[in-house]
């Protein structure tokens, strides 16, 4: 029996994987998670090093997938002790609870590393942060580094997926606003509020049941003795602003949007221009799944239809 044990478990990254490898004939999935503990998971506060102990000894992985974070940036900026607490100490912790019973971790991290001006960065580029998110999975990459020897770092950019609430991504919370400024009696109806969309950020939408696919044929190299180590890459690979993403929800949605590109940055937590991951890394070992962004998106919003819900949800 493989063992794998996934931190975060109930978060938008970490129900993908839990799904992917909830079909792998004989393997074992532990699921963890802190806010929204389910029937079918094990509650577990990263940020307490004695639970850590306790839960790694008991279950024993052979793999331990760290999922869980404090991903967003203003947050990040506002609190940087609870971005230090859950991006940094936990992943020191839980690498050295798995390190001890000679279990692989992989850590999740971000394209938010790099400050986007030199794209495509390959996985040694150096980085250089913007914001203490950035900061703070910097740190976390480094702590996963220094604790084990069995240990891999997986930097994905802006993700997408199946979600429960329409924040869960930075992709589906433009959801509300787009609804919101469609009009509702045809072309010459001028009732929406135009939304206005951020057109200067690039981004590359990453479909998490794609992520989820290639972190479970990373396990599988593992599983083998074929072990992954250090700092490896995945992005989709279709650019586009908030804006184009907008554009293409509001073609899935069939909705008549009134969408104002911003063509400056205007977040108060600076944010990288073009922070383009190369993949070529876990390419060249055949690993890989990316789903078109309209065949993903139309996925994505078939399982949560929108029904006119308040932008707050």
């Amino acid at each position: 029996m493989f063992t794998v044990a996934v931190i975060g478990a109930s978060g938008l990254l970490g129900r993908a994987l839990v799904d992917e490898l909830a079909q792998q004939s004989g393997w074992q999935v532990v699921a963890t998670a802190f806010s929204r503990p389910g029937p079918n998971t094990v509650a577990l506060d990263i940020r307490d090093a004695q639970a850590v102990e306790r839960f790694v000894e008991t279950e024993a992985p052979d793999a331990l997938v760290i999922a869980a974070a404090e991903r967003r940036p203003d947050v990040c900026e506002h609190d940087p002790a609870l971005a230090r607490a859950l991006n940094v100490d936990a992943v020191r912790t839980l690498a050295a609870a798995a390190n001890r019973r000679g279990a692989w971790t992989l850590s999740i991290s971000t394209d938010y590393v790099f400050d986007g001006t030199h794209p495509p960065y390959q996985h040694d580029s150096t980085p250089a942060p913007l914001n203490a998110y950035g900061h703070s999975k910097l740190e976390g990459e480094r702590a996963l580094i220094e604790t084990t020897s069995l240990g891999c770092v997986l930097r994905l950019p802006l993700l997408y997926g199946p979600v429960v609430s329409w924040a869960e991504s930075a992709v589906t919370s433009l959801v509300p606003a787009i609804a919101a400024s469609a009009s509702t009696n045809g072309a010459n109806d001028t009732s929406g509020k135009p939304a206005v969309m951020d057109a200067w950020a690039i981004r590359y939408p990453t479909f998490t049941p794609d992520v989820a696919f290639v972190i479970r044929q990373m396990l599988e190299r593992h599983s083998r003795g074929e072990t992954i180590r250090g700092m490896v890459q995945w992005s989709g690979d279709e650019p586009m602003t908030k804006y184009e993403i907008a554009i293409r929800l509001a073609d899935a949605l069939q909705l008549d949007a009134r969408l104002t590109p911003q063509r400056t940055p205007t977040d108060t937590t600076p944010r990288p221009h073009n922070c383009h991951l190369a993949s070529s890394q876990l390419e060249a070992l055949g690993i890989g799944r990316r789903t078109p962004f309209d065949t993903a998106i139309r996925q994505v919003l078939a399982a949560h239809p929108w029904r006119g819900e308040t932008p707050s949800t």
